[in-house]
């Protein structure tokens, strides 16, 4: 007997397992191998149309960053922090409509990462995030930063798996994309164990995804327009999952066409164009009271794109889930939110922009034209004027918001991306700028801060020719401000302007309201965040004035790569709606 043969048939196969379980079809697969796993991943991802990345480096994804160093297609942003890394791609992949992709390491990056997934997912955007992971021979003993990634990421995303087997790379890819950007859009994590990445592979990259077609029902169709045409006092809220330009452009020529006011929702305000003669306003934190009514006096709701979440129906409260007396028809790509939270009449299942064009192209004579339209325009356009129009708040602030932002409007170009993370300094451009392209606003619905600067860097990489601009309150800008030292390195063209008012001005405000000067907890000692910005390398200037702001903000446009505006104001100055701390405290 040979020596081979003295193991009990009972080890052995118990070896063979093991290998089998480290690299399946070993000796085969090396005779044919032609590339490593995370080679093939990386031609993966060109062949999906995959052009950038962002990442933060780590040791657990070092034979991707070795893959990428002969790929030119791709561009590699190096970022400083995670959370920044993935709202890059987040806002990238609302910017073009495909994933955004960013690479993390495992536990502590992966973690951070986390809340560029939470945002992603609840706004609606396509992005894949790939995570390194512990080698496989050491899951499940707590190894070094190990975490259990589908488990963890699973109820903030749409799918999150690991890649075990190299042959199979091609497939989780395909998957990824397919998940990511059908259906409602949202984000999908692959966990990569770092063995699994140098292994060999011959397997080939699939074609790349195309989302499917979703064309809305002819009779359903049939069925809106009549409905729509028996209304009294319609509109229209829109803006959300799968919105684009296609949707913006067919949905305004239906709703002109008819006279249809149309109300965006929440930080969905280049959902249609300000010049529109039916744009209503938008909705969510701060809303024109005139159009709050209006929704509310409404005998019908078309929701096409929008979820009609908390935030755009302040709490569900206009309309309410059963929103009796109110006709509800919810156009939405996934089947899963149709009458999920909201009782509809009329549901249709497709795609955002198919429905705006066969709005736009359906002409049988049923529907008469409406004036509200344009009443309704013309109660936005009132609203949103600033400090020259008749809703304009005579005050005596040194830097009066409304002022500054109406100055902007006036000199920056329309097609503009305005970038802001959370809080009520947002609310001034909500209130008054003008989103006149698509995409303009690059804006977290779910309400996330820090996210102002790493949408502006994803911006300037991917629209170098537009005027890019990232807004951050005090508190938001030092949740992500080291991304400054990304857009130095990146040679992104983009002007940051920090609203200072020394503290979390949002929940100061609640504060306020709910137990009146017992300040707790809100008050911030800033840093001269305009020297900060030199130290980064960029230029900058600080206002204290509207006066200086303007100033700043001209010079501003005079030069290129980063421009910080370091804008002090008075705590006084709550919100856009005016609310101010003596104000609250009073009632």
């Amino acid at each position: 007997m040979h020596s081979s043969d003295h193991n009990p048939p009972i080890a052995r196969i118990a070896t063979l397992q093991r290998q089998s379980y480290l690299r399946p079809m070993t000796i085969e697969t090396h005779q044919t191998a032609s590339r490593t796993a995370a080679a093939l991943l990386v031609d993966c991802l060109i062949e999906q149309g995959a052009d950038r990345i962002f990442t933060v480096p780590g040791e657990s994804f070092l034979p991707v960053l070795d893959a990428l160093h002969d790929r030119s297609a791709i561009d590699v942003v190096t970022c400083r922090q995670e959370g920044g890394a993935a709202f890059m791609a987040c806002a990238d992949g609302t910017m073009t409509g495909q994933p955004g992709i960013a690479f993390v390491t495992r536990g502590p990056g992966a973690t951070n990462a986390s809340i560029g997934v939470h945002v992603a997912h609840q706004d609606s955007q396509p992005m894949i995030l790939f995570v390194g992971d512990v080698a496989r021979p050491m899951r499940d003993r707590e190894g070094f930063q190990e975490v259990d990634f589908p488990a963890f990421f699973g109820p903030i995303c749409k799918w999150a798996a690991k890649i075990d087997d190299p042959d199979r790379v091609p497939e989780y890819i395909a998957r990824a994309y397919a998940t990511a950007t059908s259906g409602r859009p949202g984000p999908v994590v692959l966990a990569l164990p770092e063995d699994m990445l140098s292994e060999m592979t011959s397997a080939a990259p699939r074609p790349a995804i195309t989302r499917p077609a979703q064309a809305p029902c002819p009779d359903a169709m049939q069925a809106m327009m009549a409905m729509v045409a028996d209304a009294a006092s319609p509109i229209a809220i829109i803006g959300g999952a799968g919105w684009n330009e296609k949707a913006r452009e067919h949905f305004q020529s239906f709703a002109e066409r008819i006279g249809l006011p149309v109300a965006t929702a929440f930080r969905r305000q280049d959902a249609i164009s300000p010049d529109s003669s039916v744009y209503a306003g938008n909705l969510g934190y701060g809303p024109n009271p005139k159009l709050v009514e209006r929704v509310k006096q409404a005998d019908l709701i078309l929701a096409v794109g929008a979820r009609l979440g908390e935030a755009t129906t302040d709490g569900y409260s206009f309309p309410t889930t059963e929103h009796p007396d109110q006709t509800l028809i919810h156009v939405y790509p996934d089947p899963e939110e149709l009458n999920r939270v909201y009782r509809t009449d009329l549901a249709l299942c497709c795609s955002v922009d198919e429905f705006a064009e066969s709005a736009a192209l359906w002409d049988d004579g049923a529907i008469i034209p409406f004036d509200a339209g344009a009443q309704a325009h013309a109660e936005w356009s009132e609203w949103s004027s600033g400090s020259k129009g008749a809703n304009a708040q005579p005050n005596d602030f040194a830097l009066d918001m409304a002022a500054c932002v109406t100055f902007m409007r006036d000199k920056f170009p329309a097609e503009s991306i305005i970038c802001n993370g959370a809080g009520n300094f947002s609310g001034w451009w909500h209130r008054y700028w003008r989103y006149g392209g698509f995409p303009t606003q690059l804006a977290p619905t779910a309400g996330a801060m820090g996210y102002g600067v790493p949408a502006a860097v994803a911006a300037s990489r991917r629209f170098p020719q537009r005027t890019v601009v990232a807004l951050a309150g005090d508190g938001d800008f030092l949740m992500n401000g080291q991304e400054l030292a990304t857009a130095v390195q990146h040679g992104c063209d983009m002007i940051v302007i920090v609203i200072d008012n020394g503290a979390y001005g949002t929940i100061r405000m609640h504060q306020e309201r709910e137990f009146p000067s017992r300040i707790s907890a809100t008050e911030l000692a800033n840093p001269d965040f305009a020297a900060l910005a030199t130290a980064f390398g960029g230029w900058s200037a600080r206002a204290e004035t509207t006066e200086q702001f303007e100033e700043a903000l001209l010079e501003a446009q005079q030069t290129s790569g980063l421009r910080l505006i370091h804008c002090l104001i008075d705590i006084e100055q709550l919100a856009a709606s005016g609310a101010t701390v003596s104000g609250l405290r009073s009632r």
